[in-house]
């Protein structure tokens, strides 16, 4: 196991799921979750915030994992949580260019963990 890559896309998760819960724009205008005047509505925020939080613990997790067991874990949740993402989020979002934009980054952040596991150390 790749054990810095993997505490890396921890930290990097955590960093993007805070910055989320404090400020979900990040999430939902990309997502095409925003009313037609650009702002979040509240519901959309209140929806958002606990998706970042996971991720936010997800990658604590990752990046301060005693050991490789926990590592290992706390990776299989954040890959777990990624596909969950792809899944949900390809089938639910509004417009085309949206679902895919939520497949590729769901899918490349998990992928960066398989990669992780999968790698020797380095």
């Amino acid at each position: 196991m790749d054990r810095t890559l993997l505490r890396t896309v921890g930290a990097a998760t955590a960093a993007y799921g805070i910055a989320v819960a404090a400020r979900p724009a990040l999430l939902a205008r990309p997502s095409g979750l925003t009313a037609p005047d650009g702002t979040v509505p509240t519901d959309t925020a209140t929806c958002l915030r606990p998706l970042a939080l996971r991720d936010a613990a997800c990658g604590l997790a990752m990046a301060c994992a005693p050991d490789d067991r926990s590592l290992r874990t706390a990776t299989l949740l954040r890959i777990a949580s990624d596909l969950g993402d792809a899944a949900l989020l390809t089938g639910t979002l509004p417009g085309r260019r949206h679902r895919a934009m939520a497949l590729t980054v769901s899918v490349g952040w998990g992928l960066l963990s398989v990669i992780g596991l999968a790698r020797a150390d380095r």
